[in-house]
């Protein structure tokens, strides 16, 4: 039983779903993943969390080194993070967020598969130095901000003008990356992808998309 599985315990609620046995488990099928994960997280899973085809996918891409750090921006729950890091387990794998209960639960699905290779920041990226980083992933997280989008939650402002300084700033921010950087965009509008950056490969009817900067 996992961290959050105990929490919702000692609150009276249920916990349903098939019983999985050994973290490994929990790699088999998203529906399996997301057992990590309170039903309320869980639920958004569809729209807002990774799945595991994706992160096998954009994990090796990334993976182009043992110890390559790569950052996930907006990484929400963590399911890009704790399943990349699984594939790929000598490449570190770091996500940050700024809704702190998002991150409480990040931190108790990475306690019950015992991960080792990543890591959760609680902060908006714009406060990150991209230096320390040498690929990143980008799950349309600023798309939230346009009016009439599905939200989260309701924890944080939200708006059309935060949607454009996002992706100004994180435009400014690969554009200073060095050549040979990766990066792997999952449902993009590419608003905040500089143009030395060249997609090599896609998938998924050209919703995830693979680019390294010239």
């Amino acid at each position: 039983m996992n961290e959050n599985d105990r929490m919702l315990q000692a609150n009276g609620d249920v916990v349903s779903g098939p019983d999985v046995t050994g973290p490994d488990s929990y790699f088999e099928s998203d529906e399996q993943f997301d057992q990590l994960y309170p039903p309320s997280i869980a639920l958004l899973a569809g729209r807002h969390w990774t799945p595991l085809e994706v992160s096998k996918k954009t994990a090796r891409f990334l993976a182009t080194h043992k110890g390559a750090r790569v950052l996930d921006i907006g990484c929400g729950v963590g399911k890009f993070c704790l399943s990349a890091a699984f594939f790929e387990p000598d490449t570190e794998f770091y996500g940050v967020e700024q809704r702190e209960q998002l991150l409480q639960h990040a931190e108790a699905a990475k306690a019950a598969l015992g991960s080792k290779n990543a890591a959760f920041f609680h902060a908006n990226f714009t406060q990150l130095d991209f230096r320390d980083y040498d690929h990143f992933y980008f799950f349309n997280s600023f798309y939230e901000n346009l009016d009439g989008t599905d939200k989260i939650d309701n924890t944080i402002a939200y708006s059309n003008e935060l949607f454009d300084y996002y992706n100004r700033r994180l435009y400014k921010l690969l554009e200073q990356r060095p050549a040979g950087t990766r990066l792997v965009t999952y449902h993009s509008m590419e608003d905040e992808i500089p143009g030395n950056y060249y997609v090599v490969d896609e998938l998924s009817n050209t919703l995830l998309k693979f680019w390294i900067k010239a």
